[in-house]
């Protein structure tokens, strides 16, 4: 039986994918912020990944490291602390979850994404990184936060292609039960979508009505995105769950 430890255990994704790793026959243990067992068979461990504290213990006899933590900062800290902990405990594989086009927009929340993914890539450690696109809960909140104001202003030219929570639980179950693989395909959603596109779709199905502002995004980030060089890489896998699927869940 493998030891799999996953960071983010507790997260969107996280949740979703430790009863896949304990369906296939895996010890999971949890990164958390309160230790305790909230689950038959998974071990829950404080550890604080931006200062190190309890990763030692969290990574002794651990085969797998599949790392989902993260935020809109110190990504890049907290996964350099969690490479330098499995290097000396001599990890089998380190799993990582990445972005979509990390390398192509010139964001402070992206250049600390692409710092975290170049920590896992440069490390000793055999290493798997799989980029995702945005999640549909991510595309939904941020629709729904939008329309809390009166106007919504739409960024032009933005598009997203969002992949299912259900769809990248699986891809990284799969991932972290095999073996290396380095950089594999990203993972994305079946439809790309413009913001507006997503806007309306919320409004129709919460029944709101809101006016929507057309903006242009100024600088490298506004090129980039008319562009579509945020979508993805050619060759990309394609979950199977749909936007629409997810809308009308919500409602």
């Amino acid at each position: 039986m493998s030891t799999i430890l996953v960071t983010g255990g507790t997260g969107t994704i996280g949740r979703q994918v430790v009863p896949l790793l304990q369906a296939a026959g895996s010890k999971v243990r949890v990164l958390s912020r309160h230790t305790g067992d909230r689950g038959a068979g998974v071990e829950y461990l404080a550890v604080d990944l931006l200062n190190g504290d309890g990763l030692d213990r969290a990574v002794d006899g651990v085969d797998v490291i599949l790392h989902l933590a993260g935020g809109p900062k110190g990504d890049e800290i907290g996964t350099r602390n969690l490479v330098a902990a499995a290097e000396q405990a001599k990890v089998g594989h380190l799993v990582h979850i990445s972005v979509t086009a990390v390398d192509q927009l010139p964001l402070t929340y992206f250049k600390s994404k692409l710092g975290a993914e170049q920590a896992v890539r440069g490390s000793s450690v055999p290493w798997t990184v799989l980029r995702v696109a945005q999640l549909h809960d991510f595309a939904w909140k941020t629709v729904r936060a939008m329309a809390k104001l009166p106007v919504m202003p739409m960024p032009g030219g933005l598009r997203m292609q969002p992949v299912d929570g259900r769809d990248v639980a699986e891809r990284l179950a799969e991932l972290a039960l095999g073996e290396p693989q380095g950089l594999v395909p990203d993972l994305v959603g079946p439809k790309v979508y413009s913001l507006s596109e997503l806007a309306r779709d919320y409004l129709r199905a919460t029944g709101k009505r809101r006016l929507l502002l057309p903006i242009r995004v100024p600088g490298k980030a506004g090129k980039v995105y008319r562009a579509g060089s945020n979508l993805t890489r050619a060759g990309a896998d394609v979950g199977t769950h749909t936007w629409d699927e997810f809308v009308a869940a919500q409602v």
